[in-house]
């Protein structure tokens, strides 16, 4: 119970950021960024076992934006002129222009070569049909819906050739869903395609939104674990799922990964145990609100930490069959401050 795991993304250490940059310029060969990439990914395997995780990421060292990179190995896609996502972030969206079609697999090399770094399971990491619908433009299906399903389809078979690799977990990312409430339905559907027949835990990332609107069609989801984000609404979103009787299992997010400031043990303790009043505790898995790659890799190694050592203290209380809580000492990572 109280599994700890990450939710995908891990920050670029500096080498792999120049290189990448490097390697868009044609400064350096594709087989040398490949090298650089394994490297990171070594290293946060490395860490996430010395720190204890239990279900690991391989950090997404090779990728750039979520939907982009999915895109870019997809025929049916073009790129457009850079688009902005948020703050000071931009990113190539795609464009359908023809028939959504996968000639290889995508994750699978990468996922085999995380999976061999460790005894304990990788989660293979997708990122979900209608979230690249919808962060697409689309210029050849006759709706969003048709769209949708196109891509549901190649997503399905990645999903499958991943399970056959052997990984035990398959998340298939969402972010977009919470957005649309009047589209769930048609999401709903198309994660259906993908999950259907799978013998892995699946799981599904949804980003923060309309979760007053959405929370009643979220048992729908063909899915075994929801993964969302509790810390930063200050775990607002329990009061979603009170007296609902959810089934499902939950990823609980209990670290903000857009602030700088780091929580303190004692206090992502206290909102898991807030979370145990609404939840079992075998229907939770803990981990960040989100993906860490927007931190930089210092921070996310302390707020990783937190997340393994507070999930600790919650484990020993439940072991001991204590729910009240213990005393703490005050440890380091109550010392920064909001920024």
């Amino acid at each position: 119970m109280l599994l700890t795991t990450s939710v995908g993304s891990l920050p670029k250490p500096e080498y792999l950021t120049t290189a990448r940059s490097q390697a868009r310029k044609g400064d350096i060969s594709p087989k040398a960024l490949h090298a650089l990439e394994e490297q990171a990914t070594r290293e946060w395997i490395r860490k996430q076992e010395e720190l204890g995780f239990d279900v690991l990421v391989d950090g997404e060292q090779y990728r750039g934006d979520m939907v982009a990179y999915f895109a870019e190995h997809l025929g049916g896609f073009q790129q457009s002129e850079l688009v902005r996502a948020y703050g000071n972030r931009y990113y190539r969206k795609p464009i359908m222009v023809g028939k959504v079609t996968r000639a290889t697999p995508i994750t699978v090399e990468w996922w085999t070569f995380a999976q061999r770094l460790t005894t304990r399971p990788v989660k293979g990491m997708l990122t979900g049909p209608y979230t690249i619908m919808d962060w697409s433009f689309n210029e050849h299906y006759p709706s969003r819906r048709a769209a949708t399903l196109a891509i549901a389809q190649v997503i399905r078979d990645e999903a499958r050739d991943l399970e056959r690799a052997g990984a035990q977990y398959i998340q298939v990312d969402e972010p977009a869903i919470s957005t649309r409430p009047e589209e769930m339905d048609l999401a709903i559907e198309a994660l259906g395609i993908v999950t259907h027949g799978l013998k892995a835990k699946t799981i599904t990332h949804i980003c923060y939104g309309d979760f007053a609107t959405i929370g009643p069609k979220l048992r729908r989801l063909p899915i075994d674990q929801i993964d969302l984000e509790f810390a930063n609404r200050d775990f607002e979103l329990l009061e979603v799922f009170k007296g609902m009787r959810f089934q499902k299992e939950i990823g609980l997010g209990v670290v903000d990964v857009h602030d700088h400031r780091l929580e303190s043990v004692e206090e992502v303790a206290s909102n898991i145990r807030k979370a145990l009043t609404v939840f079992r505790p075998e229907q939770l898995m803990i981990d960040p609100d989100c993906g860490l790659k927007t931190r930089t890799p210092e921070e996310a190694v302390e707020k990783l930490r937190v997340v393994v050592e507070a999930t600790n203290v919650v484990r020993e209380e439940l072991s001991a069959g204590d729910s009240r809580p213990r005393k703490m000492t005050r440890s380091r990572s109550t010392a920064r401050t909001r920024t």
